[in-house]
């Protein structure tokens, strides 16, 4: 079941992909004492993921940290070097922390992970955003299999 509004962010081990190369820190360390977005998407380089998803946060980057935004944080199921070279791909430099969830831990324990095993992808996150205030989720946001609708960086920004 995922999370929902009011919960806090659960505590786990994470590899972060940085302007400065991957590096590991933890749930805690990216939520607490500040406001973040989330966006999780179900695989880097997936077309949707990869020409709408992610870029719509880059191309909101500025409206998000005005509106008080200290992370904008990007979760995909996919190895380190996949999530690296999609960063580097995408000209993320350090405007979004890409966060590289090999075996799916931190999807499931949010409730993102997903079976997309009829597309030969086995189990990813499912594409969402949240907002979350010293780790704790303030805003959820559930995309309907296929859709990028309630999840865009529009959307969210809407929320803030």
């Amino acid at each position: 079941m995922p999370i929902s509004v009011g919960d806090r962010i659960p505590d786990a081990p994470l590899t972060a992909v940085t302007a400065a190369g991957p590096i590991q820190t933890t749930s805690r360390e990216v939520f607490d004492g500040k406001k973040v977005v989330l966006f999780s998407v179900p695989g880097a380089f997936t077309p949707t993921c990869n020409n709408q998803h992610l870029p719509g946060y880059l191309a909101q980057h500025d409206a998000l940290k005005a509106k008080g935004v200290a992370t904008i944080a990007c979760l995909a199921v996919n190895d380190v070097h996949v999530v690296t070279a999609w960063a580097k791909a995408s000209g993320v430099g350090d405007r979004i922390l890409m966060i590289a969830d090999g075996n799916g831990d931190f999807a499931r324990a949010l409730g993102f992970d997903t079976d997309l095993s009829k597309f030969n992808m086995g189990t990813r996150a499912r594409r969402a955003s949240l907002i979350a205030e010293n780790g704790v989720v303030k805003e959820l946001n559930l995309e309907a299999p296929g859709k990028l609708e309630v999840s865009s960086a529009e959307a969210t920004l809407c929320q803030l």
